[in-house]
C-alpha cells in the first residue's frame, strides 16, 4: 500500500483573501484550474512524472503580495513558481484545464501558477503501472484529506 497526504493550495486561499488578494475560483464558485505541465519532477525509483500546477489569475499589482503570503506556508504548500508563462510550462489553453474547472481572469490579472498536490497522483499512476500497487490512498483533484488540524496552524 502507498499513501500520500501532502499540502494543497487550498490551504492558502483564505490567507490570500484576508491579505486582500482576490481568489477568482472562489469568487466564481469553481474548483481551481489544474494543468499538467512539461516541467519534469525529480524521479525517485519508479515514481516519475511532470509537475501539475494550479492556476490563479491575480491582479498584476498583487502578485508580489501573493508570493509573500504563500511563502509563509512552506509546511503545507509554499510560494508560486517563478515561471508564470503558460506556454513555457506547456499549457496551451487556460480555458481547458486537465483537472478542476476553467476560471476566468479579470482585466489586469496575470496568470500565477503553484505546484499542485495532484502531481503525486501522476507519480503514483506512473509507478503503479510498473509495480502493480494493489491499493493507493491519496486525494482526488479538488477533494482534500480532512483532519481536525486547523489550517492557520500550519506555516
Amino acid at each position: 500500500m502507498v499513501t500520500f497526504l501532502i499540502g494543497c493550495s487550498f490551504s492558502f486561499e483564505d490567507r490570500l483573501i484576508q491579505g486582500g488578494v482576490p481568489v477568482r475560483n472562489i469568487e466564481q464558485k469553481k474548483n481551481v484550474s489544474m494543468f499538467r505541465t512539461k516541467k519534469e519532477c525529480k524521479s525517485s525509483g519508479h515514481f516519475s512524472c511532470n509537475m501539475v500546477v494550479t492556476y490563479r489569475p491575480i491582479p498584476h499589482t498583487l502578485v508580489e503580495k501573493a508570493k509573500q503570503i504563500t511563502i509563509e506556508c512552506k509546511a503545507v504548500h509554499g510560494p508560486p513558481l517563478d515561471e508564470q508563462d503558460p506556454n513555457a510550462l506547456g499549457i496551451k489553453d487556460l480555458h481547458c484545464p486537465d483537472f478542476g474547472e476553467p476560471v476566468k481572469a479579470e482585466t489586469g490579472d496575470v496568470p500565477v501558477f503553484w505546484p499542485c498536490g495532484v502531481t503525486c497522483i501522476e507519480a503514483v499512476t506512473s509507478a503503479r503501472k510498473l509495480q502493480g500497487f494493489p491499493l493507493v490512498i491519496t486525494h482526488s483533484p479538488g477533494h482534500m484529506f480532512v483532519t481536525d488540524s486547523k489550517e492557520f496552524g500550519y506555516k
